[in-house]
């Protein structure tokens, strides 16, 4: 089988290939910029573009009739998940995420052309290629043979498939903060963490949330190159970004709760250190009072010459401590 590579010095195209009944040609396909005539039937061309400029699209989209808007929007890396129809056109736009180094939600999008002959994708920021997902298309005459709508699913599937490793981590860490926090108060670095990644999930429902709308769409709505037998497919897919959304927020809601939990129990701890010095300072109140009294420099004070007075004294103050003692350690303050 010949190499996927377009043949163009510079041209950011990933794969170019032609399937005719599910199976692929064996050449590559050229990208001259010269209109794509009309194919046989089952017959489609499906293009891989990482991160072209102007010129390269430019190419693309005389070869292959695409409207200039939706060439535009797809050169825009910045763009929320979408669905957009022009003429026997689909244009769809996805956002993919994952996750990088400091705990950081890098995002990419990849933006796709359907037409009843051809599927084309344009890949920006994402690290996860289509190479082995081609492959393993490929591997599937029969499902390949049903046209591009097939294929859409299949990436649309991949992408947010990419989402759930994402989230297990996010997941992993906030378990993990969650398990210390109920025997410490977090700290100043571990709050601002929490706040950090609070903030990352708040942008990643921003971001990603549209992506419901647009595999709800797409399953329910009647749109180009979209046969009706695929909405099952579709459907799968919503499904997963649907579950993928609810551990989002399901993981939002833990992080609030942490802090949440650590502040209730941080007022136990302290209620409890207040309770105890508050029961100790009322049992070392006697012995003060007592001394306090009998350290006046009165010359006439009562049993200052009674020869068991210091040994009724001492009985006092333990008797009232030792009984104040137990009043708090029976209701629990010691």
């Amino acid at each position: 089988m010949a190499p996927d590579f377009a043949t163009h010095v510079g041209m950011t195209v990933i794969a170019a290939r032609r399937y005719s009944n599910g199976t692929a040609h064996d050449e590559a396909l050229a990208l001259t910029g010269e209109c794509v005539p009309d194919l046989a039937p089952h017959t489609f061309d499906w293009i891989g573009l990482c991160e072209p400029d102007v010129a390269e699209m430019d190419l693309v989209r005389r070869q292959y009739g695409l409207h200039p808007l939706a060439v535009e929007d797809a050169l825009n890396p910045r763009q929320l998940p979408k669905v957009e129809v022009y003429g026997r056109t689909l244009f769809v736009v996805a956002r993919t995420a994952e996750l990088r180094e400091g705990e950081e939600i890098g995002y990419g999008q990849t933006a796709f052309f359907v037409g009843p002959h051809f599927l084309i994708t344009v890949r920006f920021g994402s690290t996860r290629p289509h190479l082995s997902l081609r492959a393993e298309i490929e591997a599937q005459g029969d499902r390949l043979s049903e046209g591009p709508d097939y294929i859409l699913h299949a990436v649309l599937d991949f992408i947010v498939d990419g989402y759930l490793p994402l989230l297990e981590r996010l997941e992993e860490i906030a378990q993990e903060m969650e398990e210390a926090a109920i025997d410490v108060f977090p700290e100043q670095s571990v709050i601002r963490r929490i706040f950090r990644l609070r903030r990352q999930l708040r942008r990643f429902e921003r971001v990603i949330g549209p992506m419901e709308e647009v595999c709800e769409r797409l399953v329910v709505a009647d749109l180009p190159c979209i046969d009706p037998t695929a909405r099952i497919w579709f459907r799968d897919v919503l499904d997963h970004v649907r579950r993928a959304m609810a551990r989002m927020r399901g993981l939002k809601e833990t992080l609030a709760a942490i802090v949440e939990t650590a502040s209730l129990l941080e007022q136990h701890r302290q209620g409890e250190m207040t309770r105890q010095l508050a029961a100790w300072a009322a049992i070392l109140a006697v012995p003060t009072a007592i001394a306090g009294i009998y350290g006046m420099n009165f010359e006439y004070l009562p049993e200052l010459k009674w020869h068991y007075g210091y040994f009724a004294v001492w009985g006092v103050i333990i008797t009232v401590c030792g009984g104040l003692w137990l009043r708090f350690r029976r209701i629990g303050w010691l």
